[in-house]
């Protein structure tokens, strides 16, 4: 039985990695007025930017349809003798999951598919499905891939700060009241995601290089000296990503770091001048 693993575009696994491991990947979509673009398909991340600060109106987004995922597990079914492991944005922030799930529902009678609620976004999400993809290819069976996704969900952290908090307020990820503090005072606050998958504020700290030092002390103080898989997401500033990079690499005792960018979807919530790290422990 060969093992085949599914995610959707908010993963943010960079292509060379995604490719590498075989991944499929069903895009969301981005909705500028009237034109709609597949996520990371045919709106990248630098043009999806370059559009969303020049916007007069906030971009809005979509899950794929229940066709988008029968389409690719049908396709993959034809390979022979599959089995499926479907892994996806939170259930809490999206109706990607839910889709699938009915989707699967579907194919129930081609093949088997086991779909998963990573409770997560970006690279939070595409860790898990990286190490499952690994394990797969390694050839370990379908309830020990799950097994390996179900660990790290349950270990992984991620902190993250934003520029601005308009970008979460406006999709209505935040309190409008939180909104507004934090362009008054240029308060800059930590942020995560609770074991649901919901956006959560851990505290507010004036000033974002501030802010940022804030992140890599949590990171440590959870981490300790123990090895850790490690991620470094961005919207825009690399500069910004690859200094905090090597910071990681200083105070982590890593053995993995990745460099991700967060793509449009995602990038329509957190906005432009987000920087985040995530990790869990191996």
């Amino acid at each position: 039985m060969r093992l085949r693993i599914v995610t959707d575009s908010t993963a943010d696994i960079p292509k060379a990695l995604a490719e590498e491991l075989d991944i499929s990947i069903v895009p969301l979509k981005v909705h500028f007025d009237e034109q709609s673009y597949l996520d990371n398909v045919d709106l990248l991340p630098a043009d999806f930017y370059e559009k969303l600060t020049n916007a007069e109106k906030l971009p809005t987004t979509s899950q794929p349809s229940p066709v988008d995922f029968t389409d690719l597990y049908e396709r993959l079914a034809e390979e022979g003798e599959v089995e499926i492991i479907s892994i996806h944005l939170s259930g809490s922030l999206s109706g990607t999951y839910q889709t699938a799930t009915l989707a699967a529902g579907m194919v129930e009678d081609k093949v088997k598919v086991h779909v998963v609620d990573s409770k997560s976004a970006s690279y939070v999400l595409g860790a898990i499905v990286v190490a499952v993809a690994r394990a797969a290819r390694d050839g370990k069976t379908g309830d020990e891939c799950l097994a390996i996704g179900q660990k790290i969900m349950e270990n992984q952290r991620v902190f993250f700060v934003v520029d601005t908090l308009t970008y979460l307020q406006k999709g209505g990820r935040i309190g409008k009241a939180s909104a507004i503090v934090g362009s008054l005072l240029n308060v800059k606050p930590i942020l995560t995601l609770d074991g649901n998958g919901v956006v959560a504020p851990v505290e507010k700290v004036r000033g974002k290089k501030k802010a940022v030092g804030h992140i890599l002390e949590r990171c440590k103080e959870l981490a300790g000296d123990e090895q850790v898989a490690a991620a470094v997401l961005y919207s825009t500033d690399e500069e910004e990503a690859r200094t905090l990079m090597e910071q990681v690499k200083r105070e982590l005792n890593t053995t993995e770091l990745i460099l991700t960018q967060i793509g449009p979807v995602i990038g329509t919530y957190g906005g432009p001048g987000l920087l985040a790290i995530t990790f869990y422990k191996v």
